[in-house]
């Protein structure tokens, strides 16, 4: 992987004077392009410019009008391309490794408004019950509505202790649903592990960071040791996880496949967007770092897996599951995923501020785009806890306006499979079955009435039995 100062994002979507413009031109200009400048356009920004300068009801500060021009140039593109100010460029970086402030929603923008695409895992948002596809119309008294996704995750964040009102709007519900939060210090730890019984271990990733791939080294190792002898199954729970650093990807899939097997690689205009990626340590590894997955327990590559996904596993997500699902490494299990098959590069501008950029698609080693596709999981489950998943209501990249289309020409969903007997989702008014989301207890890592991780853990036992014969 490139060691160039930028960084790579795949998933999170959104977190986050006329001098200067003059100079940006020239350079442009004096850069040899396939096209000519639009000098029809250029004239008439700068009429709007000037206008606006003259007439607005009220003086407007030349590097507000050129920031809000940014802005929308980044947003125009597509809903993950953005321009991050000092503020929040620096929010951003805390993010990635693992610690901020604020609420622990995974935020995009949609018509205007902030669509949660999901709460973090045991933050203020996730407790209160802040679900994937809800539409927060109101910070406080303050309509969202104008603001800019930025502006938004601003307000959100704040010092340790707040509270913060949200209005939000949610599919299915008819009155706006009031919640005032706290806000707190986010400390995401990015895996979770436990032993579900003797000999099958599960793991979750919650998000693509920094220490991910060491993280899950050490989560293995520790199951591997609480259960004294090699794991007859493993689950990677993969549900809900909004993506993240892409070596962190990259290491997840580079534990469990040969070394060398290709993980991932990207497409883009320029040569640096063309990326190979295999299971290799300069892949996932800073310069002179020690290779954690080079201890790994005998058989972890070998383990029968289960990958769980769902319409909120998303870029990251994809990239692993695509690969184990490629290198038939794993059984995918769930629903379809969330399909945001686009890199987005951090490229500082100067001045503590950078853009956001989408620049490349990215591919499974197969060839697959997952780009408002997705990935069709081998074995459909539909979890009783979450209906919109059962109604086709859950929010995916082809939902968001002006997303990428997906290059093969396939955005449209492909046929749903239908569930095979066996795994079929009980009907809501069985005794004990009924569709509510699942509560985990303080210090609890899965529920034990998890469907989905419950059906998981029958398959690798009957995987178990079919070996054994």
């Amino acid at each position: 992987m490139t060691q160039k100062a930028k960084f790579m994002l795949v998933g999170l979507a959104g977190v986050l004077a006329g001098a200067a413009l003059t100079v940006n031109l020239s350079a442009i200009a004096n850069k040899e392009a396939e096209t000519a400048l639009p000098v029809e356009e250029l004239r008439a920004f700068t009429d709007v410019f000037a206008r606006i300068k003259s007439d607005y009801v009220e003086p407007v500060e030349d590097k507000k009008l050129i920031t809000e021009a940014i802005n929308g140039m980044l947003t125009g593109l597509d809903p993950h391309s953005a321009y991050l100010d000092a503020e929040g460029f620096k929010d951003l970086q805390v993010g990635t490794q693992g610690e901020f402030g604020g609420l622990g929603i995974e935020v995009g923008m949609e018509e205007g408004f902030v669509k949660v695409v999901s709460p973090i895992e045991d933050t203020p948002a996730f407790k209160a019950g802040v679900k994937p596809g809800d539409l927060i119309v109101k910070l406080d008294d303050t309509p969202v509505k104008g603001m800019t996704l930025n502006d938004a995750v601003k307000r959100m964040r704040g010092k340790p202790g707040s509270p913060i009102k949200l209005t939000i709007v949610r599919k299915g519900v008819d009155k706006p649903i009031v919640l005032t939060l706290t806000r707190a210090v986010i400390k995401i730890r990015s895996v979770k592990s436990k032993l579900l019984e003797s000999g099958y271990g599960y793991v979750r990733v919650t998000q693509f960071q920094e220490h991910t791939g060491e993280l899950l080294a050490e989560a293995l190792d520790k199951l591997y040791k609480d259960n004294k002898t090699p794991l007859k199954g493993l689950i990677l729970d993969l549900r809900n996880d909004p993506g993240g650093l892409l070596n962190g990807a990259v290491a997840v899939a580079a534990a469990f496949v040969k070394p060398d097997s290709l993980v991932v690689y990207t497409e883009g205009r320029t040569e640096d967007a063309k990326m190979r990626l295999t299971a290799s340590r300069e892949n996932y590894l800073r310069p002179m770092q020690r290779d954690y997955l080079k201890d790994l327990p005998e058989g972890v590559k070998q383990v029968p897996m289960v990958v769980l996904v769902n319409s909120g596993s998303a870029s990251a997500s994809e990239i692993v599951a695509g690969a184990l699902q490629d290198h038939k490494r794993a059984v995918v299990m769930g629903t379809r995923t969330f399909g945001k098959g686009s890199v987005q590069t951090i490229l500082p501008i100067g001045n503590g501020t950078a853009i956001k950029l989408t620049t490349a698609r990215y591919y499974t080693p197969n060839g697959r785009s997952i780009q408002a596709k997705g990935i069709e999981p081998d074995i459909l489950v539909q979890d009783p806890a979450m209906p919109e998943e059962d109604d086709g209501f859950g929010i995916r990249e082809a939902d968001l306006a002006k997303h990428l289309a997906n290059p093969a020409g396939e955005d449209a969903p492909a046929p749903v499979k239908q569930p095979s007997e066996s795994f079929k989702t009980p009907p809501a008014d069985q005794p004990g079955k009924e569709k509510k989301p699942m509560a985990l207890e303080p210090g609890e890592v899965v529920s034990k009435d998890d469907f989905q991780v419950n059906q998981a853990l029958s398959l690798l036992k009957g995987l178990q039995i079919l070996q054994g014969r």
